[in-house]
């Protein structure tokens, strides 16, 4: 059994062979990103949930085709095309390796994405949750700083406010990628031990060989972040883990489809800037 993507050049993978409805129907943790690896940078917690476990399985979505990213040394004369072929084939390795239910690589290009007058990407989102019925979900953080993040998450919440209520998902978290969340206050961050198999987290984000070689180091990025959060999270108790992931909750959002979406995340904002204001103007006594 199939399930029909709306591009050409999507890419539909499973990887133990189970039919394409059947391994998006036993998805428990879905992963909706915009490139090829920010999977493996920011749904590492529901990627190692489901390892092993034959009642929880994680399920990949990469929305972009990865025709715009940055290269440069054995990369820096390949083409779009060229440049799409390998990203797709990188992220399948990945999905092989962490043990995905599914890989669905959409093929948008940014340009879509980042169109708001544009549903294509939205309607498709919500026909894969839909396929899916997901516990949790994980996407971009809506205070990201990359524009193409932005218009993934922006698809990723008006897609589940097109679900019937029942069928939402229990939790969505928004993950740190191109801005971390270290920002929030303690009480706000989701805050997601990734501590232990290490060597599987490094080896998911070093498979983008593309990526590393081509000129960004984000297997040591990445792993770097989550210790550095694990390690200054509290400064006051020793480490009790050893990797953290932040993450913006997103659930408030798809329960109540009246709440703005902009007014929710500067509500973190202004958190954070009454915070830094009220420490500073405590130690001048004013």
């Amino acid at each position: 059994m199939t399930f029909n993507l709306h591009n050409k050049t999507a890419v539909f993978h499973t990887p133990d062979g189970t039919n394409q409805v059947t391994a998006l129907a036993r998805t428990t943790h879905l992963g909706i990103g915009a490139h090829q690896d920010d999977l493996e940078i920011m749904a590492y917690h529901g990627i190692a949930a489901c390892l092993g476990d034959d009642d929880n399985w994680f399920t990949g979505v990469t929305c972009t085709n990865g025709a715009g990213s940055a290269r440069t040394g054995p990369f820096a004369a390949y083409s779009n095309d060229q440049m799409m072929a390998i990203r797709a084939e990188e992220q399948n390795q990945a999905a092989d390796l962490g043990r995905y239910s599914a890989m669905l690589q959409l093929g948008y290009p940014s340009s879509v994405v980042k169109d708001p007058a544009s549903t294509l990407l939205q309607e498709e989102l919500t026909r894969i949750l839909m396929a899916t019925k997901p516990e949790i979900v994980y996407t971009h953080n809506p205070a990201d700083k990359h524009p193409t993040h932005i218009g993934i998450v922006i698809s990723v919440l008006l897609a589940m406010r097109a679900m019937p209520m029942a069928d939402r998902p229990q939790r969505v978290i928004g993950c740190e990628v191109w801005r971390d969340l270290d920002w929030m206050p303690d009480e706000d961050k989701v805050a997601m031990d990734v501590s232990g198999r290490e060597n599987m987290a490094t080896a998911l984000v070093a498979l983008y060989d593309s990526q590393i070689a081509g000129g960004k180091r984000y297997d040591l990025a990445t792993l770097g972040r989550r210790r550095a959060n694990a390690t200054y999270y509290s400064s006051h108790t020793v480490d009790e883990a050893g990797q953290i992931a932040f993450g913006m909750d997103l659930t408030p959002l798809i329960v109540d489809d009246t709440l703005d979406i902009v007014e929710y995340v500067l509500a973190f904002i202004q958190k954070f800037n009454d915070d830094v204001v009220g420490s500073l103007n405590r130690q001048l006594g004013r």
